[in-house]
């Protein structure tokens, strides 16, 4: 059998760059391991090569659990790399390559546990269902959104979920923190458009909407947002002060997330909402006032604030500027405490006694919110013991993209402990 490096190597190898050639080559990977360990893997397409892959494992009881997670990747320029970013080498006892840890490592880790499991013969304590899905690095249009919409009954009896950004360790002191996610900030990807009276560059501007739209994007961009604590970020805050023995100030967390160093990024993006100018289009010409501009903004809000994020958003662009959303998706979030945090977090335990579990909101997305929508509550728990000079978040989408060979042996054990 295929070790975990093995197949994340493999896995890497694949160019699935989204946008790009697709995902099948991964996903007939997968499905192969899978179907020579006598599953029954089920293929589909949303589009001619935008490839998933799902199949279902019977355990002892029909309370079904779903690990998802996508086979495509960024675009890398193998310029800037130390190795060629679909090489899958391993040098220096770490796995390199795009999807490394967005995430071909995680997805190399589920398919090592389950095919160690059949091997020996054991029987998951739930049912299982691994999704692998495409179109994750965009909306999941040809992914997650499509599997939940047109392959809904592949999902039945699921009631919870687990998927990336979620169990990795950070550095403190003698112990090692590992943040799962209960939950990740909402989505409001936005295409602006200014209109205004085309005319002779030369002239005195009557209504330029370049410079409109410059206005208004100076005025998203410099806003700053007011902290939100929502109640998961309330207690990973707490937790941090108990664990790191020095209570984190509330009435100044930007420095204390600078002063906490990489535990601070655990909650630095996620005490607010937020809006970055992302994309430009105005003109075709240096002497032509053009009639229409356009920008992209990228926001993200805490569970429960798209209403005051999106008129706050509306106060800043001023009536001369139209908002149409490109992508839209609510703040998904899990139940914690729960029994199954418990059960995330024993796994950990289990596995290195220096383990301090604690709540996280992720600031960015994942397909969770897809799944959300079918009711299934998903917590990002994807189990990595990193070495403490790994910049993890650098990691994501980032040059020389790498997961230590021992991180991914050690996410397996938790996942194996997990499932048994």
């Amino acid at each position: 059998m295929k070790s975990v490096a093995e197949i994340c190597s493999d896995l890497i190898r694949f160019d699935t760059t989204n946008p790009g050639s697709g995902e099948r080559p991964a996903a007939e990977y997968v499905a192969t391991l899978l179907a020579d360990a006598g599953m029954e893997p089920v293929v589909f397409e949303s589009a001619p090569k935008r490839t998933t892959v799902v199949t279902r494992i019977d355990g002892d009881s029909p309370d079904a659990l779903l690990i998802h997670g996508h086979l495509d990747v960024v675009p890398a320029d193998p310029a800037e790399w130390r190795m060629h970013p679909f090489s899958g080498e391993i040098v220096d006892d770490c796995v390199y390559g795009r999807g490394a840890v967005d995430m071909k490592g995680s997805c190399a880790m589920t398919l090592a546990t389950v095919l160690g499991m059949a091997a020996r013969g054991e029987r998951p304590r739930r049912d299982l269902v691994l999704a692998f899905l495409a179109d994750e690095e965009a909306t999941g249009d040809y992914g997650s959104r499509h599997a939940v919409g047109e392959h809904r009954d592949l999902f039945d009896g699921v009631s919870e979920a687990i998927s990336e950004s979620g169990g990795f360790s950070v550095a403190s002191g003698d112990d090692r923190v590992y943040p799962i996610a209960v939950g990740e900030r909402g989505t409001a990807w936005m295409r602006l458009t200014a209109h205004g009276v085309a005319g002779h560059g030369s002239r005195p501007p009557r209504d330029n909407p370049v410079a409109t739209l410059a206005h208004a994007l100076s005025r998203v961009a410099s806003y700053e947002w007011p902290v939100r604590l929502t109640p998961p970020v309330a207690a990973l805050i707490r937790e941090l002060g108990e664990i790191t023995g020095q209570p984190v100030d509330l009435d100044r967390l930007d420095a204390e997330a600078a002063r906490l160093g990489a535990l601070g990024h655990l909650f630095k993006g996620q005490i607010r909402n937020s809006a970055n100018p992302t994309m430009l289009d105005a003109g075709y010409k240096v002497n032509v006032v053009p009639s229409t501009a356009q920008a992209h903004v990228d926001g993200r809000y805490l569970p429960g604030l798209q209403e005051e994020f999106l008129g706050v958003i509306d106060e800043l662009l001023g009536p001369k500027i139209t908002r149409e959303f490109v992508n839209l998706e609510d703040a998904p979030g899990a139940p914690y405490p729960s029994p199954f945090f418990d059960e995330l977090a024993g796994a950990l335990v289990a596995e290195d006694p220096r383990a301090r579990p604690v709540p996280y909101v992720m600031a960015g997305g994942t397909d969770a919110k897809s799944f959300a929508r079918i009711g299934i509550k998903g917590y990002g728990f994807a189990p990595l013991m990193l070495r403490p000079d790994l910049d993890y978040f650098g990691m994501f989408h980032g040059k020389d993209e790498r997961v230590p060979v021992e991180g991914l042996e050690f996410g397996t054990r938790v996942l194996t402990r997990l499932l048994t």
